[in-house]
């Protein structure tokens, strides 16, 4: 079986789709205490909570793979509008794991906003000895409901040439929305939707078959930024339900959060949508199967 170790993993939401690939995680490594309690409750005792900055490569099990997906806020247009734009050193550990583990493979996700740190691209793209290939933007409306951007880079010690992913009939916002959702009602909610915030809410209608936005981790802190039409709620909208947001992250029903709601939209909003995983996990499989071929 194919192994991977899965670095700054967060609740696993690209292991997911990799693991329905048949791909085996080996390894996983987070720092979020909040998210190891739901990659353990989901996935099992293979997650190390640690920081990765401190962590020598060579004390790691060996692996076929290495998965980065380390945080993007910096990278992030918000990140800009704030004048936080400037990058980090996570990318840094993540080169140095792959320059010494030196594995048969190696997958970097982050947002399409990374390819404006030529330092970063760099580091994660000309990593001598292989063969790297760059999917940007990968769009998840390809299989679900929600606009989210990402950036893949692929590398592979032999040349290969990596599908991209097939245009499929994605799953509808109608079909995400559950009939009883547990919400709570903030008092935010009316006030942005009055116009007393600076911005008003982003609101999708199911029955006009609408997108929703990025899920993003603030949802955890702000309910009233992103709202569906549900005409049997006060103002005729309300906040997406745990099991609605992560439904938008392409997430099965039996993904389960042990957690705080808050802290489960958070894990959610900063996950990778998992059929994005899947697709890099059944593309990486048939990479590693023509691998055993030519051997």
């Amino acid at each position: 079986m194919i192994t991977v170790n899965s670095y700054f993993c967060g609740a696993g939401l690209m292991d997911a789709g990799l693991t329905r690939a048949g791909i085996k995680i080996g390894q996983a490594f987070e720092l979020d205490k909040d998210a190891c309690t739901t990659y353990r409750a989901n996935f099992g005792d293979h997650l190390e909570q640690c920081d990765l900055t401190q962590k020598l490569v060579l004390e790691q099990d060996t692996c076929d793979g290495m998965v980065f997906t380390y945080p993007c806020t910096k990278y992030s247009s918000a990140g800009e509008m704030h004048g936080t734009r400037l990058g980090d050193d996570l990318f840094l550990h993540a080169l140095r794991h792959l320059a010494v583990a030196r594995p048969e493979f190696y997958v970097v996700e982050n947002v399409p906003g990374m390819a404006a740190f030529p330092l970063v691209m760099e580091a994660m793209s000309k990593m001598p000895d292989y063969y790297v290939q760059i999917f940007a933007p990968v769009e998840a409306t390809t299989w679900l409901p929600q606009r989210r951007s990402r950036l893949i880079i692929v590398g592979t010690k032999r040349s290969f040439n990596m599908r991209p992913p097939e245009a499929t009939r994605p799953v509808t916002l109608a079909e995400i929305i559950e009939d009883d959702p547990r919400v709570t009602y903030h008092k935010s909610i009316a006030k942005r939707m009055n116009g007393e915030y600076r911005d008003r809410p982003i609101i999708s209608d199911p029955a006009k078959g609408d997108v929703a936005p990025c899920a993003v981790a603030h949802y955890s802190k702000d309910r009233s930024t992103r709202l569906v039409v549900d005409r049997r709620y006060k103002l005729g909208v309300r906040p997406y339900s745990v099991r609605e947001y992560a439904r938008l992250q392409g997430l099965p029903d039996t993904f389960h959060f042990p957690v705080t709601d808050n802290a489960a939209m958070k894990q959610i909003g900063n996950g990778v949508p998992e059929p994005i995983g899947f697709w890099v996990g059944t593309e990486l499989t048939r990479y590693m199967k023509q691998e055993k071929l030519a051997a």
